[in-house]
């Protein structure tokens, strides 16, 4: 889930249709690349991901037909670009109906498959790169115990503090990264353990639960900010 606030660049999605057309891969890698580098056309995409252009142009479709992306005019008529509409999507996790529940789970887990890819990619480079760079990325695992009201203190101060950068340096403005800065990904992935029977209390009042808090930062080798897809 994005963490961008600006009303033009962030999308609600409250639409199961249109969750289930982004919770696919190669869609999700379409969209952060035009969302990175600005517009591209399916050929220009299909060479940056390694596809076919015809199953870039599928895809950019299917992006389009929800509303994820649109025509971006060209140097000429023989070209054919497409952009995003929004950089970033979001969606409340507040009464969720069992098939938008079903959709965003689809989505979530997507996303974790990516930004586990994304960590082996970087694992491999890793070696090769300067301590400035190598030893602030890798997984950082905390179990500790909350309750509700404080683990929404934590992770509304860690949305914080990225969402200066956020605001600071939107992911599709090249102007705005300074010079220096290279693609960095932060993944947040946050569970709740069950409550154990002796830390249920008598009096029915809520039990405490664990909180694991997992952040991922991947660094990657584009340069410019993340926006948290």
């Amino acid at each position: 889930m994005s963490l961008e606030s600006d009303p033009r660049r962030i999308r609600l999605l409250d639409d199961p249709l249109a969750i289930r057309a982004m919770a696919h891969p190669v869609r999700l890698e379409i969209h952060a690349l035009l969302g990175e580098e600005g517009p591209l056309t399916a050929a220009e995409a299909a060479r940056r991901l390694g596809i076919s252009q015809a199953l870039a142009s599928h895809h950019l479709r299917q992006l389009a037909k929800y509303d994820f992306v649109e025509p971006a005019p060209g140097k000429d008529n023989r070209e054919r670009p497409w952009r995003v509409v929004s950089t970033s999507q979001t969606w409340s996790r507040a009464d969720l109906t069992p098939e938008r529940a079903a959709a965003v789970n689809v989505l979530e887990q997507l996303m974790a498959e990516r930004a586990l890819d994304q960590l082996a990619k970087w694992q491999q480079r890793r070696p090769a790169e300067e301590p400035r760079w190598r030893d602030s990325t890798g997984i950082d695992h905390t179990g500790i115990y909350l309750t509700a009201e404080e683990l929404t203190e934590v992770t509304g101060q860690i949305a914080a503090l990225l969402q200066r950068y956020v605001d600071e340096r939107p992911i599709d403005d090249k102007a705005a990264r300074p010079p220096g800065s290279r693609h960095v990904h932060f993944t947040q992935i946050v569970t709740v353990a069950p409550p154990t029977p002796d830390a249920v209390p008598e009096a029915g009042a809520d039990a405490v639960p664990e909180a694991d808090t997992d952040i991922d930062a991947d660094t990657d080798p584009k340069s410019g900010p993340e926006d948290g897809r």
